[in-house]
Parts: C-alpha cells; sequence; structure tokens
C-alpha cells in the first residue's frame, strides 16, 4: 500500500468515524474500501467483457398486461 494525503468534508469523516465505531473497524479500512469501489468504478478495460446477452419476449398480440410465460397476478387481489 502507498500512503496518500486527501482533503474530506468533516460530514463525511463524521460519518466514517461513526460507522468504524458502529463495525468495529477502522476508518482506514472504510476510507481503503471506498478508494476501492471508486477505482474500479472509472477502470477502463483492456477489452470489453463478453456478457451474456438473451432474446426478448414479447407479449401475445391482443393481449394488453399478460406475460408470455402466464396470467399477469395483481398486487392488490383483483
Amino acid at each position: 500500500m502507498k500512503r496518500i494525503a486527501v482533503y474530506a468534508d468533516p460530514e463525511d469523516l463524521a460519518v466514517i468515524r461513526k460507522a468504524a465505531k458502529r463495525r468495529g473497524i477502522s476508518q482506514a479500512e472504510i476510507i481503503r474500501a471506498g478508494i476501492h469501489l471508486a477505482a474500479m468504478a472509472n477502470r477502463v478495460w483492456d477489452e470489453p467483457l463478453d456478457w451474456p446477452t438473451f432474446k426478448a419476449v414479447a407479449p401475445r398480440p391482443g393481449r394488453t398486461g399478460q406475460m408470455p410465460w402466464g396470467r399477469r397476478k395483481s398486487l392488490f387481489g383483483s
């Protein structure tokens, strides 16, 4: 690991301090996790990821609101 210095809002530091105390871990561990998340969110990959794709299924003609696998169920009992 490499040591760095950053500026942070006092409100953010207060949240980190309380979370560290509540979780029983160091503030530095929370900050390192945040830095890792920021790094991964902004990483540019050399090659595109090969994600699986799925074919969309359209509803049957003339049956609005009905799913192809069966009758749509209402959340409110009607």
